[in-house]
């Protein structure tokens, strides 16, 4: 049975509750200034108990970085780049402002306090994901049972823009890939291809069917941190995407003297071709050259040629769910949302063929030379 329980102190008389937990054991409160105070806490307690709410006060005192460890081992479905996104914006934002604190010491306001001073300093995108950290670790004490409240619920986060794609022409990818050397191809093959770095620098030579000029997508690699670490494709599903016919000669030098197990793009040691190590060396240099010489050359980074990718499909007829297949994306919702832009000018397509195909059933011609209503032709 619940019951309060008055005590001396030195400072006066003191108030204790005493309680028992769902699980049946015997618990207290106390500190309590007056009676009323505690009949209020009690009460709280009685009605979260019934509603299976209640949580033991002395699992939502374990700190935030403490159960920040806790939280990131849970994370096994994630992507090793993703979960080193994670960590980076735990050690650099989350932790520095919330590492100490108890979990049920992490207030709403201060949270807003906190995402609006980071908008100062950091772009709307960063904001969002820095947040989602924290929001996920919450999410997942209150699961724990350490929490009965949600205090990063209905945040205010800043707008993101949409950001402008650079996609480019073939004109202008045949300028890039001329100013990259021996690495030409790799700049080819990603934009006429859309695989993703690492799924490229992955490929492996018994993997690429020169016959039905199709590589097999099948394997991903990524540097987190400088360690390299083999997984599946970001979708969790290989996948098959052609390749013109124009790239068969050099995939076919790629591919001289190995054996199948060995990696098609190779870097200057002979090992994984690295995102990072080229774009600073080569491929920023050479997107430089490009603007230079052409005004209308954009901002661009090796993934961006994925996005090349997609426009080069789109522009050649293909439909959403191919332009999803060859991109590897989850649905063609997903596909449709990125790549929006892209299908704009499909209504013009579409009212033309409307157009072609009424005129061809001669379905316009007495519609064009029908009185309007209301005209004299009309009226007699």
């Amino acid at each position: 049975m619940a019951s309060i329980e008055s005590y001396e102190t030195s400072g006066g008389r003191r108030y204790r509750v005493r309680y028992r937990t769902p699980d049946r054991r015997q618990t207290d409160k106390r500190g309590f200034r007056t009676k009323r105070e505690a009949e209020d806490f009690l009460a709280t307690v009685e009605v979260s108990k019934m509603r299976g709410e209640w949580v033991d006060p002395t699992r939502s005192r374990i700190t935030v970085s403490e159960r920040a460890a806790h939280w990131l081992d849970a994370q096994l479905h994630l992507k090793a780049t993703t979960l080193s996104g994670y960590c980076y914006s735990l050690d650099r934002h989350v932790l520095p402002r919330w590492g100490k604190l108890g979990l049920v010491d992490v207030g709403h306001a201060d949270v807003q306090e906190w995402v609006t001073d980071l908008s100062r300093t950091l772009a709307p995108s960063i904001v969002g994901q820095i947040f989602l950290v924290l929001a996920g670790l919450v999410k997942y004490a209150i699961r724990d049972g350490r929490l009965s409240r949600n205090p990063v619920e209905g945040f205010r986060l800043p707008r993101v823009g949409k950001k402008g794609r650079g996609y480019l022409s073939r004109a202008q990818v045949r300028d890039l890939a001329a100013r990259r050397g021996e690495y030409g191809d790799v700049v080819l093959f990603l934009a006429y291809t859309g695989l993703r770095w690492g799924e490229m620098a992955a490929l492996k030579v018994g993997r690429l069917d020169m016959l039905r000029r199709r590589p097999e997508v099948a394997e991903a690699v990524s540097a987190p941190r400088g360690q390299l670490v083999w997984s599946t494709p970001k979708s969790h599903s290989s996948r098959s995407v052609p390749f013109p016919e124009f790239l068969a000669a050099s995939l076919a030098r790629r591919r001289e003297g190995r054996k199948r197990d060995e990696l098609v793009f190779v870097g200057p040691d002979g090992g994984v071709l690295r995102s990072g190590n080229l774009r600073r060396r080569q491929f920023a240099a050479a997107v430089t050259a490009c603007q230079a010489a052409d005004p209308d050359f954009p901002a661009m980074t090796p993934h961006d040629l994925r996005h090349t990718a997609a426009s080069l499909a789109v522009s050649a007829g293909a439909n959403v769910k191919a332009v999803q297949r060859k991109l590897g994306h989850a649905s063609a919702a997903m596909t449709l949302d990125v790549y929006a832009d892209l299908f704009d000018d499909d209504l013009d397509a579409v009212a033309i063929v409307l157009n072609d195909g009424a005129t061809a059933a001669d379905v316009g011609k007495a519609w064009a030379n029908a009185p309007l209503s209301g005209s004299k032709a009309h009226q007699k």
